[in-house]
């Protein structure tokens, strides 16, 4: 550090730091949350440690300084992180007859407990998802007990069934032949999934709702959080929604259908959690079509993708849009996809 100033030096150990947290960061999705539960919370922040660190370069590259070179670097190794937060370009609309569309939306239980102001916000979801009219639709915290009907749909728990939570339901334009749920244990969450038949192929379609971590979005109540408390309880919910990963994997295991998993997954694209639902098997529509931040998450600090569809590697995938659509503390997600 020689040759820079004291206040420069300060900033060179700051920058230092957030480098290296950023480098610990990359490594995050391939540590189990069991093992090291605190240290995976830090895949949180990814979002804004790299933003800190392209800030700190532009810094540095206007004062004409060789410590620009640290950021740099820290960036270019996490190149595909960057193209996971935001997409610097999209494939265009594809038209196909042979295009499937596939939606997900957290519905927020139709805004039951009056989170937004506005009395018809049921009404305005339903008034969008028949503009839309996807071919399947995946729904996560949805009520059985105030169910909806579309025309012209299959569906499966879209009124109460015995034994099977109420969070999540599928509907279907094409014939349900199967269908089933996967009981997290201890917790209101679960999986559901149909199989459909399009012409001459079945496909199966997994939507997740994960363990929710419970934190606050709005910034005057998250303020009295402790760091520790925060620490505690998304490490807590990380340990459980990896449990609740390993039962969808052995689930999933067992089909031999070419598969598409929707879902709110409570997790980011920078997490363990989200690199063992996405395997070697399955791509994100986002990454593929997608534009700008795809932000799926109404949190304040920084644009959040934790609503994800991913599809099995023999789809194309022709299109994807994130709508902002403010009806839930969610925006709806939406890909068009082609079996090749």
């Amino acid at each position: 550090m020689k040759g820079l100033g004291f206040g420069s030096k300060i900033m060179f150990v700051i920058n230092s730091l957030i480098a290296f947290l950023l480098l610990v960061s990359y490594l995050l999705p391939y540590i189990s949350p069991k093992d090291f539960a605190s240290l995976s919370v830090l895949s949180l922040g990814m979002p804004l440690l790299i933003l800190f660190n392209l800030i700190f370069f532009i810094y540095w590259l206007l004062r004409v300084k060789k410590q620009m070179v640290l950021s740099l670097i820290v960036l270019l190794l996490g190149w595909n992180h960057i193209n996971a937060m935001y997409r610097f370009s999209s494939s265009s609309q594809i038209e196909d007859d042979a295009n499937l569309s596939v939606m997900s939306y957290n519905v927020r239980f139709f805004n039951r407990f009056g989170w937004l102001p506005k009395e018809t916000i049921k009404e305005d979801i339903l008034k969008f998802i028949d503009n839309e009219d996807p071919d399947v639709l995946c729904l996560q915290e949805y009520r059985t007990g105030d169910p909806i009907s579309l025309k012209g749909y299959s569906n499966f728990n879209a009124t109460p069934i015995k034994g099977v939570k109420g969070g999540q339901t599928i509907f279907s334009k094409f014939p349900i032949i199967n269908s089933g749920s996967l009981e997290f244990p201890d917790t209101y969450n679960n999986a559901i999934f149909i199989d459909i038949v399009k012409q001459k192929d079945t496909i199966r379609v997994y939507t997740l709702h994960l363990q929710s971590s419970g934190i606050e979005t709005d910034v005057e109540k998250l303020k009295n959080e402790t760091s520790s408390h925060l620490f505690k309880q998304v490490g807590s919910t990380f340990k459980a929604q990896q449990d609740q990963v390993e039962l969808f994997l052995a689930h999933k295991a067992k089909s031999h259908y070419k598969t598409i998993v929707t879902g709110d997954f409570n997790n980011t694209a920078y997490s363990y959690i989200y690199r063992k639902v996405k395997g070697e098997d399955l791509k994100d529509t986002f990454e593929e079509a997608g534009n700008g931040f795809g932000r799926t998450y109404d949190f304040k600090f920084f644009p959040m993708r934790i609503d994800f569809i991913l599809a099995d590697k023999d789809f194309t995938v022709n299109e994807f849009k994130t709508f902002d659509v403010k009806l839930s503390d969610h925006y709806p997600i939406k890909a068009n996809l082609k079996l090749n």
